[in-house]
C-alpha cells in the first residue's frame, strides 16, 4: 500500500487523469445515437429514431455523471468513492424506473427503441471504455 499523501502528490501531478477518458466514451455515443436514430426511424418512423437516440442519451449522460461524481469524490479523499458511487448509484436507477414507468404509461411507441438505445448505449459506452483502458490508457502507466 502506498505512504499517504503518495496518490495524493500523484493526482495533482496528473489531475486530468479521473476523466481523460470521457470525451473518447461521448464522441462514441453521439456517434451512436445517430445511427441508433436512423435505424429507430427506419423502425419506427420519427417516434422510433427520437426514442433510440434518447435512449442513448440517458445512458450517455447516466455514465458521465457517475464518472464526474466519482472523479470528484476520488480528488477529495478515496474513501469517498463507495458512499458517493451508492448513492449517484440510487438516485439515477430511482429517476430512470420512474421515467420508465411514466413513458410506459403513456403508450408511446418510441418506448421499445427507447429501451434499445439505453442497451445499446450501455455495450458501447463499456466496449469502448474497455478498449481505451487496454490500449491508450495501458501506454500511459508506467510499468
Amino acid at each position: 500500500m502506498a505512504e499517504p499523501g503518495t496518490r495524493a502528490a500523484e493526482a495533482v501531478a496528473d489531475r486530468g487523469w479521473r476523466l481523460r477518458h470521457l470525451p473518447v466514451l461521448l464522441i462514441a455515443s453521439v456517434l451512436l445515437a445517430g445511427v441508433a436514430a436512423m435505424a429507430g426511424g427506419l423502425a419506427r418512423g420519427a417516434d422510433g429514431a427520437l426514442g433510440a437516440a434518447a435512449g442513448v442519451a440517458v445512458t450517455a449522460a447516466s455514465y458521465t455523471l457517475t464518472t464526474v461524481v466519482l472523479a470528484w469524490a476520488d480528488a477529495r479523499d478515496p474513501q469517498l468513492v463507495l458512499p458517493f458511487g451508492l448513492g449517484v448509484y440510487i438516485a439515477k436507477m430511482t429517476l430512470l424506473a420512474g421515467v420508465m414507468v411514466l413513458v410506459a404509461s403513456t403508450g408511446w411507441p418510441g418506448l421499445v427503441p427507447f429501451v434499445l438505445g439505453i442497451a445499446a448505449g450501455v455495450v458501447v459506452w463499456t466496449g469502448v471504455h474497455i478498449w481505451w483502458l487496454t490500449t491508450v490508457h495501458a501506454r500511459r502507466v508506467p510499468r
